[in-house]
């Protein structure tokens, strides 16, 4: 009798091994135990990777510059302040900016790139002459014989709409771009040319003339966006066009035949605008072609570069 008591305890229930059973009931004791507060060495991680240094530094797409001239270049770190003669420019966030020297900019310049305020880098500049082209005159300077009432009566108005479009802010990168020419054909005057009568400078040519016919198509250089398309001819200008290309770079076409674009309007380079002509005061049909970078007047032959 005890020994058959002895085999059923042996079996246990349903005839399974006590020992398995038993076994059952432990849980298993992993390899690798989870970090716990007691081991607080297992729960450091590997420190994040070092942040590349870079160097501070000032790049220029053109060796030389020259007055009139449209200057490209790009900085790092790309996040830093860029000063020209202390006037802060804009800069792109892959760090390129642009920046123009009028026709009589001073022949030297200097860049500074600032960190936190302080200095991290600098260039000094030399800006050559523009050579430009002066003819002296023995003889008085002409008044305005073709101003009349009219003339007199319209003339602020068109001011106004011209100096109204150029405080417009638009969003383009039309100021990255290889510009194009908008016209091929002679060049028929040139920027900066200026006449002297009788020792008294007369005003000087602020952009580039190509002698074209009437219709002749007019394509946009750059991208941009159009800040005024005269829907009449003003007195001087005829129909007026002005594209802001963004960063503070635009563009303007007098004495245009024709206008196929309105204010407003976002233009792709190698887009017809319009076409050539002679309206507003001109003695014969030609494109002429003006670029300002906040508001100073460059050279926009030196832009598109050889025709």
């Amino acid at each position: 009798m005890s020994d058959m008591r002895s085999s059923s305890l042996a079996l246990g229930l349903f005839g399974v091994p006590l020992t398995m059973v038993l076994a059952s009931c432990i849980p298993p004791v992993s390899a690798a135990s989870p970090p716990s507060a007691a081991n607080p060495a297992t729960t450091h991680s590997a420190p994040p990777p070092a942040r590349p240094q870079v160097q501070p530094a000032i790049h220029l797409d053109s060796a030389a510059i020259r007055q009139g001239d449209l200057v490209r270049g790009r900085i790092e770190p790309a996040d830093a302040s860029l000063l020209l003669n202390e006037e802060r420019l804009s800069v792109a966030p892959d760090g390129s900016f642009i920046f123009g020297l009028d026709r009589d900019a001073p022949a030297t310049a200097a860049l500074e790139l600032r960190v936190a305020d302080v200095v991290v880098a600098r260039r000094d500049l030399t800006v050559a002459p523009g050579n430009w082209s002066i003819q002296h005159v023995n003889a008085p300077m002409r008044g305005a014989a073709r101003s009349n009432a009219e003339f007199e009566s319209r003339r602020p108005g068109e001011l106004a709409q011209m100096a109204a479009a150029r405080r417009t802010v638009v969003t383009s990168d039309g100021w990255r771009q290889q510009f194009i020419w908008p016209v091929r054909g002679r060049i028929s005057g040139v920027f900066g040319s200026q006449r002297v009568y009788q020792g008294t400078p007369g005003n000087y040519h602020n952009g580039v003339d190509v002698a074209a016919p009437t219709g002749t198509p007019l394509l946009a250089p750059a991208d941009g966006v159009v800040i005024l398309a005269a829907t009449e001819p003003f007195t001087l200008e005829g129909y007026l066009l002005m594209i802001d290309h963004g960063n503070g770079l635009s563009s303007v076409f007098l004495h245009n035949s024709r206008l196929d674009v309105r204010t407003g309007d976002s233009v792709r380079q190698g887009q017809v605008l319009g076409a050539v002509g002679m309206t507003g005061r001109t003695t014969g049909p030609h494109m002429h072609w003006a670029m300002r970078w906040n508001g100073r007047k460059i050279d926009a032959q030196r832009v598109a570069g050889p025709m």
